[in-house]
């Protein structure tokens, strides 16, 4: 199927591919990871179409700390295809990513975790819906996600409920950090992403052609997940902040509402008054007015307040990341000599 979906489409050229690969406490699953890659690499150098070529595989090490970096640099070092990338401290998965896409070369960027949820062989699947549909970027669809604790299910639907309803354009069915993306679109998101951007959004700005691709999911190499509660709070809120004025406007629709409720409350209390001669209530239907409206008031004040937030770290050149030509392990090393 994959070979006559290429055939037709005339594909000759081969396409060269960079898999982007940000790095946090991988350890225990990086080494398992590159080595599929490798069976695919070679899986796609065997095939008589020679449609598609791995040529580069970035890992980006995070700042992790707990030997991931000499990990890297053992594999970098046994395979010339992979390309280290040292972050200056823990910028976040999303910063981790747009580092590793401004310093790609392919035509094409795929990105994935370290923690094995993304199977390396799936990439062939999101290069033919690609291949099929040309689209710029392809998200993997997963299916059951019940490898992670049962908080994190539910808060992830949630999440994914609002921001495809609410927050993110209408050509965005799903979206993950498993992607295939147009080199050339990637490294302009990556030369034009401000601080504090929510990754996917952001490819929205350039991308209109998105499509998915079902695949299963499959549980974490490691036990624990990289993602605190706290962590994942964070990448939603991104989200929001990340989505333009749709939360503005969110807040403005929620002014107006409770002026209508707060407006049409009055009047149902004085007609009572005058009408019924119904005994209007006390102090406590007033306390719980003024509460209800003077936190509506705080919302908005916050979100406001968080945009300037953005605006001020923008402008003041607060760097996305920043990379080093050695981890920082090196360094400290270097230092002690």
């Amino acid at each position: 199927m994959y070979m006559s979906a290429l055939t037709k489409l005339g594909v000759t050229k081969p396409k060269t591919i960079s898999i982007v690969v940000p790095v946090y406490q991988g350890n225990l699953t990086l080494k398992t990871l590159v080595s599929q890659i490798s069976r695919v690499r070679d899986e796609l150098k065997s095939r008589p179409d020679n449609a598609y070529s791995i040529d580069e595989v970035i890992l980006v090490d995070d700042y992790s700390q707990d030997g991931s970096s000499s990990l890297i640099n053992e594999l970098s070092s046994q395979h010339e295809w992979i390309k280290p990338i040292w972050l200056s401290r823990n910028y976040g998965q999303h910063a981790a990513t747009l580092a590793g896409m401004s310093s790609s070369r392919c035509e094409l960027v795929v990105t994935m975790d370290e923690d094995g949820q993304h199977a390396p062989s799936d990439i062939i699947k999101l290069l033919e819906v690609a291949a099929e549909t040309r689209a710029e970027l392809v998200y993997a669809e997963f299916g059951d996600i019940s490898s992670h604790k049962s908080w994190r299910n539910s808060f992830s639907k949630l999440a994914k409920l609002i921001a495809m309803k609410i927050l993110l354009p209408k050509q965005m069915k799903r979206f993950s950090s498993f992607r295939l993306i147009d080199g050339e679109l990637a490294r302009t998101v990556s030369a034009y992403a401000g601080n504090g951007v929510y990754l996917d959004v952001a490819l929205t700005w350039v991308v209109d052609n998105i499509e998915t691709c079902k695949i299963d999911n499959r549980p974490e190499l490691r036990k624990r997940s990289g993602y605190s509660f706290r962590t994942l709070l964070s990448h939603f809120w991104r989200l929001v902040l990340s989505s333009g004025t749709r939360p503005l406007r969110a807040v403005t629709f929620l002014g107006i509402g409770s002026s209508m409720l707060a407006i049409v409350g009055g009047l149902a209390v004085i007609y009572g008054r005058v009408a019924n001669n119904i005994p209007v209530a006390g102090w406590t239907s007033m306390t719980v007015i003024v509460l209800f409206f003077s936190g509506l008031i705080l919302l908005a004040l916050g979100i406001l307040a968080e945009y300037l937030g953005i605006v001020v770290r923008t402008v003041i050149g607060k760097p996305l990341y920043i990379i080093r030509s050695t981890p920082r392990i090196d360094l400290r090393k270097e230092d002690q000599k």
